[in-house]
Protein backbone atom coordinates (compact mmCIF):
# COMPACT_ATOMS: atom_id res chain seq x y z
CA UNK A 1 0.00 0.00 0.00
CA UNK A 2 1.04 3.72 -0.98
CA UNK A 3 0.31 7.04 0.84
CA UNK A 4 -2.52 7.40 -1.44
CA UNK A 5 -6.24 6.81 0.21
CA UNK A 6 -7.95 3.86 -0.62
CA UNK A 7 -10.98 4.29 -2.04
CA UNK A 8 -13.77 1.66 -3.34
CA UNK A 9 -15.65 2.53 -6.95
CA UNK A 10 -18.17 0.62 -8.51
CA UNK A 11 -17.22 -0.63 -11.79
CA UNK A 12 -20.35 -1.55 -13.83
CA UNK A 13 -22.69 -2.72 -14.77
CA UNK A 14 -23.68 0.34 -16.68
CA UNK A 15 -19.81 0.83 -18.15
CA UNK A 16 -19.13 0.64 -21.45
CA UNK A 17 -16.05 -1.51 -20.87
CA UNK A 18 -17.44 -3.90 -18.48
CA UNK A 19 -18.17 -7.12 -20.72
CA UNK A 20 -22.16 -8.28 -20.15
CA UNK A 21 -24.13 -7.32 -17.32
CA UNK A 22 -21.86 -7.50 -14.32
CA UNK A 23 -19.27 -5.56 -12.49
CA UNK A 24 -16.84 -5.40 -10.00
CA UNK A 25 -16.25 -3.41 -6.50
CA UNK A 26 -12.91 -2.19 -6.82
CA UNK A 27 -10.35 -0.95 -3.61
CA UNK A 28 -7.95 1.86 -5.24
CA UNK A 29 -4.67 2.63 -4.04
CA UNK A 30 -4.48 5.67 -6.01
CA UNK A 31 -5.49 4.50 -9.54
CA UNK A 32 -4.18 0.80 -8.68
CA UNK A 33 -6.57 -1.97 -8.03
CA UNK A 34 -5.78 -3.11 -4.33
CA UNK A 35 -8.68 -5.63 -4.29
CA UNK A 36 -11.17 -6.65 -6.85
CA UNK A 37 -14.87 -8.52 -6.14
CA UNK A 38 -17.06 -9.54 -8.81
CA UNK A 39 -20.60 -8.40 -8.34
CA UNK A 40 -22.32 -10.97 -10.45
CA UNK A 41 -26.04 -11.74 -10.73
CA UNK A 42 -27.55 -9.01 -12.86
CA UNK A 43 -28.52 -11.77 -14.90
CA UNK A 44 -29.68 -14.64 -12.88
CA UNK A 45 -32.14 -16.89 -14.32
CA UNK A 46 -32.02 -20.04 -12.11
CA UNK A 47 -31.52 -21.98 -15.67
CA UNK A 48 -30.36 -25.34 -13.79
CA UNK A 49 -33.49 -25.29 -11.62
CA UNK A 50 -35.59 -24.06 -14.26
CA UNK A 51 -34.65 -27.12 -16.28
CA UNK A 52 -36.23 -29.38 -13.87
CA UNK A 53 -39.63 -28.11 -14.41
CA UNK A 54 -39.73 -28.27 -17.93
CA UNK A 55 -39.39 -31.45 -20.27
CA UNK A 56 -36.07 -32.48 -21.65
CA UNK A 57 -37.15 -31.47 -25.15
CA UNK A 58 -38.07 -27.76 -23.85
CA UNK A 59 -34.85 -27.23 -22.01
CA UNK A 60 -33.23 -27.41 -25.46
CA UNK A 61 -34.77 -23.92 -26.17
CA UNK A 62 -33.14 -22.85 -22.67
CA UNK A 63 -29.46 -24.05 -22.42
CA UNK A 64 -28.40 -21.65 -25.20
CA UNK A 65 -29.24 -18.95 -23.74
CA UNK A 66 -26.65 -19.47 -20.54
CA UNK A 67 -23.43 -18.19 -23.03
CA UNK A 68 -24.88 -15.86 -25.51
CA UNK A 69 -22.37 -15.49 -27.58
CA UNK A 70 -21.45 -19.09 -28.07
CA UNK A 71 -24.64 -20.95 -27.68
CA UNK A 72 -24.38 -23.92 -29.35
CA UNK A 73 -21.73 -25.74 -26.99
CA UNK A 74 -24.76 -25.84 -24.79
CA UNK A 75 -27.09 -27.59 -27.14
CA UNK A 76 -24.13 -30.15 -27.81
CA UNK A 77 -23.22 -31.04 -24.52
CA UNK A 78 -27.05 -31.13 -23.16
CA UNK A 79 -27.92 -33.85 -25.69
CA UNK A 80 -24.42 -35.75 -25.46
CA UNK A 81 -25.27 -36.54 -21.88
CA UNK A 82 -29.28 -37.42 -22.71
CA UNK A 83 -27.84 -39.71 -25.47
CA UNK A 84 -25.51 -41.58 -23.01
CA UNK A 85 -28.10 -42.28 -20.68
CA UNK A 86 -30.39 -43.28 -23.19
CA UNK A 87 -27.77 -45.09 -25.17
CA UNK A 88 -28.25 -43.30 -28.47
CA UNK A 89 -26.19 -43.52 -31.47
CA UNK A 90 -26.57 -39.98 -33.35
CA UNK A 91 -25.47 -40.80 -36.98
CA UNK A 92 -22.59 -40.39 -38.34
CA UNK A 93 -24.06 -37.09 -40.80
CA UNK A 94 -25.28 -35.85 -38.03
CA UNK A 95 -22.25 -35.30 -35.89
CA UNK A 96 -20.56 -33.56 -38.96
CA UNK A 97 -23.67 -31.46 -38.60
CA UNK A 98 -22.87 -30.63 -34.99
CA UNK A 99 -19.28 -29.91 -35.39
CA UNK A 100 -20.00 -27.48 -38.19
CA UNK A 101 -22.12 -25.61 -36.28
CA UNK A 102 -19.73 -25.51 -33.08
CA UNK A 103 -17.43 -24.17 -35.45
CA UNK A 104 -19.00 -21.50 -36.94
CA UNK A 105 -20.37 -20.64 -33.26
CA UNK A 106 -16.34 -20.58 -32.20
CA UNK A 107 -15.62 -18.48 -35.24
CA UNK A 108 -18.29 -15.76 -34.36
CA UNK A 109 -17.35 -15.87 -30.50
CA UNK A 110 -13.70 -15.04 -31.20
CA UNK A 111 -14.57 -12.32 -33.47
CA UNK A 112 -17.25 -11.09 -31.24
CA UNK A 113 -13.98 -11.19 -28.55
CA UNK A 114 -11.14 -9.69 -30.53
CA UNK A 115 -13.38 -7.07 -31.39
CA UNK A 116 -14.29 -6.27 -27.92
CA UNK A 117 -10.15 -6.07 -27.34
CA UNK A 118 -10.13 -3.76 -29.68
CA UNK A 119 -12.70 -1.47 -28.55
CA UNK A 120 -11.21 -1.47 -25.23
CA UNK A 121 -7.64 0.08 -26.22
CA UNK A 122 -9.24 2.47 -28.85
CA UNK A 123 -9.30 0.59 -32.13
CA UNK A 124 -12.91 1.31 -32.87
CA UNK A 125 -12.30 -0.45 -36.41
CA UNK A 126 -11.45 -3.40 -35.67
CA UNK A 127 -14.70 -4.19 -33.33
CA UNK A 128 -16.68 -2.93 -36.61
CA UNK A 129 -15.14 -4.91 -39.13
CA UNK A 130 -15.37 -8.24 -36.80
CA UNK A 131 -18.65 -7.23 -35.65
CA UNK A 132 -19.58 -7.09 -39.30
CA UNK A 133 -17.98 -10.32 -40.51
CA UNK A 134 -19.74 -12.07 -37.20
CA UNK A 135 -23.33 -11.03 -38.93
CA UNK A 136 -22.60 -13.00 -41.92
CA UNK A 137 -22.44 -16.34 -39.48
CA UNK A 138 -25.72 -15.28 -37.86
CA UNK A 139 -27.16 -14.88 -41.56
CA UNK A 140 -25.39 -18.70 -41.88
CA UNK A 141 -27.52 -19.73 -38.75
CA UNK A 142 -30.48 -18.36 -39.42
CA UNK A 143 -30.52 -20.23 -43.01
CA UNK A 144 -29.84 -23.53 -41.42
CA UNK A 145 -32.25 -23.02 -38.12
CA UNK A 146 -34.45 -19.72 -38.69
CA UNK A 147 -32.74 -17.97 -35.67
CA UNK A 148 -29.66 -15.97 -35.53
CA UNK A 149 -28.56 -16.01 -31.96
CA UNK A 150 -30.37 -19.19 -30.00
CA UNK A 151 -30.99 -22.27 -33.31
CA UNK A 152 -32.54 -24.85 -30.68
CA UNK A 153 -31.10 -26.55 -33.53
CA UNK A 154 -28.92 -30.11 -31.78
CA UNK A 155 -31.21 -32.20 -30.06
CA UNK A 156 -30.91 -35.56 -28.55
CA UNK A 157 -30.18 -37.94 -31.10
CA UNK A 158 -29.07 -35.75 -33.60
CA UNK A 159 -30.48 -32.24 -35.29
CA UNK A 160 -33.88 -31.02 -36.26
CA UNK A 161 -33.07 -31.29 -39.91
CA UNK A 162 -30.88 -31.51 -42.95
CA UNK A 163 -29.06 -28.82 -44.21
CA UNK A 164 -30.54 -27.26 -47.08
CA UNK A 165 -28.56 -27.71 -50.72
CA UNK A 166 -27.36 -24.33 -50.94
CA UNK A 167 -26.08 -23.96 -47.52
CA UNK A 168 -22.64 -25.89 -47.75
CA UNK A 169 -21.78 -22.99 -50.84
CA UNK A 170 -23.40 -20.23 -48.70
CA UNK A 171 -20.43 -21.48 -45.56
CA UNK A 172 -17.48 -21.84 -48.21
CA UNK A 173 -18.50 -18.37 -49.43
CA UNK A 174 -18.41 -16.79 -45.88
CA UNK A 175 -15.33 -18.90 -44.57
CA UNK A 176 -13.09 -17.24 -48.10
CA UNK A 177 -14.31 -13.74 -46.77
CA UNK A 178 -13.12 -14.41 -43.14
CA UNK A 179 -10.06 -16.12 -44.24
CA UNK A 180 -9.56 -12.95 -46.45
CA UNK A 181 -10.15 -10.38 -43.71
CA UNK A 182 -7.56 -12.33 -41.23
CA UNK A 183 -4.66 -10.70 -42.46
CA UNK A 184 -6.75 -7.22 -41.83
CA UNK A 185 -7.39 -7.92 -38.48
CA UNK A 186 -3.83 -8.70 -37.85
CA UNK A 187 -2.40 -5.43 -39.68
CA UNK A 188 -4.53 -3.58 -37.45
CA UNK A 189 -4.93 -4.86 -34.08
CA UNK A 190 -1.25 -7.23 -33.30
CA UNK A 191 0.67 -4.45 -35.41
CA UNK A 192 -0.50 -1.53 -33.43
CA UNK A 193 2.18 -0.18 -31.00
CA UNK A 194 -1.21 0.41 -28.90
CA UNK A 195 -1.68 -3.41 -28.48
CA UNK A 196 1.77 -4.08 -27.69
CA UNK A 197 1.70 -1.41 -24.97
CA UNK A 198 -1.76 -2.32 -23.37
CA UNK A 199 -1.56 -6.29 -24.19
CA UNK A 200 2.17 -7.87 -23.84
CA UNK A 201 2.74 -8.30 -20.17
CA UNK A 202 -0.93 -8.25 -18.96
CA UNK A 203 -2.11 -10.04 -15.99
CA UNK A 204 0.20 -13.33 -17.04
CA UNK A 205 0.13 -16.55 -15.58
CA UNK A 206 2.00 -19.61 -16.03
CA UNK A 207 0.41 -23.10 -16.74
CA UNK A 208 0.94 -24.60 -12.90
CA UNK A 209 -1.22 -21.56 -11.71
CA UNK A 210 -3.04 -21.74 -14.32
CA UNK A 211 -4.18 -25.81 -13.69
CA UNK A 212 -4.20 -25.12 -10.02
CA UNK A 213 -7.01 -22.55 -10.67
CA UNK A 214 -8.94 -24.48 -12.78
CA UNK A 215 -8.28 -22.14 -16.22
CA UNK A 216 -9.29 -24.30 -19.35
CA UNK A 217 -9.75 -23.02 -22.97
CA UNK A 218 -7.46 -20.92 -24.55
CA UNK A 219 -6.49 -18.90 -21.48
CA UNK A 220 -5.15 -22.33 -20.45
CA UNK A 221 -3.39 -23.13 -24.10
CA UNK A 222 -1.80 -19.44 -24.24
CA UNK A 223 0.50 -20.54 -21.11
CA UNK A 224 1.93 -23.06 -23.39
CA UNK A 225 -0.26 -26.75 -22.37
CA UNK A 226 -1.84 -28.38 -25.40
CA UNK A 227 -4.94 -29.48 -24.24
CA UNK A 228 -8.12 -29.34 -25.75
CA UNK A 229 -11.05 -31.84 -25.81
CA UNK A 230 -12.19 -31.71 -29.13
CA UNK A 231 -8.52 -33.77 -29.91
CA UNK A 232 -8.30 -35.27 -26.87
CA UNK A 233 -11.51 -36.10 -25.67
CA UNK A 234 -13.00 -35.95 -29.31
CA UNK A 235 -17.02 -35.92 -29.53
CA UNK A 236 -18.95 -35.03 -32.56
CA UNK A 237 -16.76 -35.47 -35.98
CA UNK A 238 -13.50 -34.28 -34.37
CA UNK A 239 -11.90 -37.35 -34.27
CA UNK A 240 -12.10 -37.33 -38.12
CA UNK A 241 -10.46 -33.87 -38.71
CA UNK A 242 -7.23 -32.75 -38.60
CA UNK A 243 -6.27 -29.76 -37.21
CA UNK A 244 -3.45 -27.82 -34.96
CA UNK A 245 -3.86 -27.22 -31.19
CA UNK A 246 -2.96 -23.46 -31.16
CA UNK A 247 -0.86 -22.32 -28.16
CA UNK A 248 1.69 -19.92 -26.51
CA UNK A 249 3.84 -19.97 -23.95
CA UNK A 250 3.97 -16.12 -22.38
CA UNK A 251 0.61 -16.56 -20.95
CA UNK A 252 -0.31 -12.87 -20.65
CA UNK A 253 -3.04 -10.47 -22.65
CA UNK A 254 -1.30 -11.11 -25.81
CA UNK A 255 -0.77 -14.77 -25.85
CA UNK A 256 -4.66 -14.95 -25.37
CA UNK A 257 -5.51 -12.78 -27.84
CA UNK A 258 -2.79 -14.41 -30.17
CA UNK A 259 -4.44 -17.89 -29.59
CA UNK A 260 -8.08 -16.90 -30.09
CA UNK A 261 -6.86 -15.01 -33.62
CA UNK A 262 -5.26 -17.78 -34.53
CA UNK A 263 -8.45 -20.36 -33.76
CA UNK A 264 -10.05 -18.82 -36.70
CA UNK A 265 -7.99 -20.15 -39.17
CA UNK A 266 -8.18 -23.78 -37.34
CA UNK A 267 -11.91 -23.48 -37.32
CA UNK A 268 -12.18 -22.34 -41.12
CA UNK A 269 -9.85 -25.39 -41.54
CA UNK A 270 -12.11 -27.72 -39.89
CA UNK A 271 -15.27 -26.62 -41.50
CA UNK A 272 -14.07 -27.12 -45.28
CA UNK A 273 -13.00 -30.84 -44.29
CA UNK A 274 -16.02 -31.29 -42.91
CA UNK A 275 -17.93 -30.16 -45.49
CA UNK A 276 -15.68 -32.01 -47.82
CA UNK A 277 -15.88 -35.60 -45.86
CA UNK A 278 -19.60 -35.04 -45.14
CA UNK A 279 -21.38 -38.53 -45.39
CA UNK A 280 -24.73 -39.37 -46.60
CA UNK A 281 -27.65 -40.56 -44.00
CA UNK A 282 -30.01 -39.57 -41.54
CA UNK A 283 -29.74 -36.60 -39.01
CA UNK A 284 -31.48 -37.75 -36.69
CA UNK A 285 -31.96 -41.15 -34.12
CA UNK A 286 -35.25 -42.27 -33.96
CA UNK A 287 -36.84 -40.81 -30.71
CA UNK A 288 -40.17 -40.16 -29.30
CA UNK A 289 -42.12 -37.15 -29.95
CA UNK A 290 -40.52 -33.91 -28.34
CA UNK A 291 -43.61 -33.88 -25.76
CA UNK A 292 -43.56 -37.72 -24.81
CA UNK A 293 -39.86 -37.87 -24.66
CA UNK A 294 -38.45 -39.52 -21.57
CA UNK A 295 -35.27 -40.80 -20.48
CA UNK A 296 -34.76 -43.88 -18.39
CA UNK A 297 -32.94 -43.55 -14.78
CA UNK A 298 -29.65 -43.12 -14.69
CA UNK A 299 -27.02 -39.61 -14.86
CA UNK A 300 -24.27 -39.09 -16.95
CA UNK A 301 -21.71 -36.21 -17.43
CA UNK A 302 -20.55 -34.77 -21.17
CA UNK A 303 -18.08 -32.01 -22.05
CA UNK A 304 -16.88 -30.05 -24.87
CA UNK A 305 -14.45 -27.41 -25.67
CA UNK A 306 -15.97 -23.82 -25.82
CA UNK A 307 -14.39 -20.58 -27.54
CA UNK A 308 -14.25 -19.89 -23.82
CA UNK A 309 -13.06 -23.42 -22.17
CA UNK A 310 -14.46 -26.43 -20.86
CA UNK A 311 -17.67 -26.94 -21.19
CA UNK A 312 -19.47 -29.51 -18.64
CA UNK A 313 -22.96 -31.09 -18.51
CA UNK A 314 -23.72 -33.51 -15.53
CA UNK A 315 -27.34 -34.70 -16.26
CA UNK A 316 -29.21 -36.79 -13.55
CA UNK A 317 -32.75 -38.87 -14.62
CA UNK A 318 -35.36 -40.71 -12.62
CA UNK A 319 -37.24 -41.53 -14.91
CA UNK A 320 -39.64 -39.58 -17.09
CA UNK A 321 -40.58 -36.61 -18.68
CA UNK A 322 -38.51 -33.75 -16.77
CA UNK A 323 -34.60 -33.93 -15.71
CA UNK A 324 -34.37 -35.10 -11.70
CA UNK A 325 -31.28 -32.66 -11.76
CA UNK A 326 -28.89 -30.78 -14.25
CA UNK A 327 -25.37 -29.07 -13.68
CA UNK A 328 -23.66 -27.01 -16.11
CA UNK A 329 -19.79 -26.43 -15.33
CA UNK A 330 -19.15 -23.42 -17.28
CA UNK A 331 -15.59 -21.73 -18.14
CA UNK A 332 -16.76 -18.65 -17.23
CA UNK A 333 -17.89 -19.72 -13.73
CA UNK A 334 -13.98 -19.67 -13.00
CA UNK A 335 -12.49 -17.25 -15.59
CA UNK A 336 -14.85 -14.28 -14.39
CA UNK A 337 -14.79 -15.04 -10.68
CA UNK A 338 -12.23 -16.53 -9.07
CA UNK A 339 -9.08 -16.16 -11.34
CA UNK A 340 -10.28 -12.74 -12.63
CA UNK A 341 -10.45 -11.53 -9.09
CA UNK A 342 -7.04 -12.50 -8.50
CA UNK A 343 -5.47 -11.21 -11.63
CA UNK A 344 -6.55 -7.21 -11.41
CA UNK A 345 -4.72 -6.82 -8.04
CA UNK A 346 -1.95 -4.49 -9.10
CA UNK A 347 -2.84 -3.40 -11.93
CA UNK A 348 -4.29 0.56 -12.78
CA UNK A 349 -7.90 0.66 -13.35
CA UNK A 350 -7.84 1.44 -17.19
CA UNK A 351 -6.95 -2.02 -17.24
CA UNK A 352 -9.72 -3.54 -15.60
CA UNK A 353 -12.21 -4.29 -18.94
CA UNK A 354 -9.12 -5.12 -20.80
CA UNK A 355 -8.02 -8.11 -18.46
CA UNK A 356 -11.52 -8.87 -18.41
CA UNK A 357 -11.94 -9.10 -22.30
CA UNK A 358 -8.55 -11.40 -22.84
CA UNK A 359 -10.40 -13.69 -19.61
CA UNK A 360 -13.24 -13.87 -22.80
CA UNK A 361 -15.45 -13.62 -19.99
CA UNK A 362 -19.45 -14.75 -20.58
CA UNK A 363 -21.93 -13.61 -17.90
CA UNK A 364 -24.62 -15.27 -18.65
CA UNK A 365 -22.62 -18.45 -17.81
CA UNK A 366 -21.50 -17.00 -14.23
CA UNK A 367 -25.37 -16.17 -13.45
CA UNK A 368 -26.98 -19.53 -14.75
Amino acid sequence: MSDFKTTEIIFGPQHPGIHGNFGFRLELDGDMVHRARVVPGYLHRAFEKLMEQRTWMQNIAIVPRICVPDPDVNEVAYSMAIEEIMGLEVPRRADYIRTIILELSRIGSHLMGLGGLGGAIGLYTLPMWTNGDRDYILDLFEQLTGARVYHIFIWPGGVRWDMPDNWPRKVRKVLDHIEKQLPSYWSIFFESKVTDARLIGLSPFDSDWAIANSVTGPNLRATGVSYDIRRDDPYAAYEDLDFDVITRKDGDGMARALVRYFEVGQSIRIIREALDKMPSGPVRAKTPPPMAFMVPPGDAHARVESSKGEYGYYVVSKGGKYPYRVHVRGPSFTHGIDVLEQVLRGYEISDTALITGTLDVCPPDIDR
